[in-house]
């Protein structure tokens, strides 16, 4: 339903976000090692999520991805339309283009119950959510 740069962007916000209260900045190396992601690949999701005011990134010697106080409250959802955009959830579970409730897939009704959770969770999750449970151990980001 995402794309896997959706998935990565996700993953690198919430460990960028576990980070918070070190006080230091990633690079994109770091990152990318941890949400195990092409550093390149890494490197362009970490942009989106710059331009969009997600994270925040410092150039120079001393500079690298940070997430600040306020960034941290930003809802799951705001990372997905940042790099995939809203349209999958109003898009047809079987890619027809004239699915509607009016002349549905046979699909329509289970998948848009399914998309209609999935972008409620989303609205409702912040960063600082899931970074907590990561760095309490109830959960993970990588296969390492």
């Amino acid at each position: 339903m995402i794309s896997k740069a959706c998935k990565y962007g996700i993953r690198a916000a919430i460990f960028v976000a576990s980070r918070a209260d070190e006080g230091i900045k990633l690079n994109v190396k770091e990152i990318a090692k941890e949400i195990e992601a092409p550093e390149a690949f890494t490197a362009k999701i970490l942009q989106i999520l710059n331009k969009h005011r997600i994270i925040t990134s410092l150039k120079g010697p001393y500079g690298g991805f940070y997430i600040e106080h306020h960034q941290l409250e930003e809802p799951v959802i705001n990372i997905v339309n940042a790099i995939d955009g809203l349209s999958l959830f109003r898009e047809c579970g079987l890619g027809l283009k004239n699915c509607s409730s009016k002349h549905p897939c046979p699909m329509h009704d289970k998948y848009a119950e399914v998309r209609n959770r999935l972008l409620q969770t989303f609205q409702q999750t912040t960063i600082s959510q899931l970074a907590q449970d990561l760095n309490s151990g109830s959960s993970y980001i990588n296969n390492i």
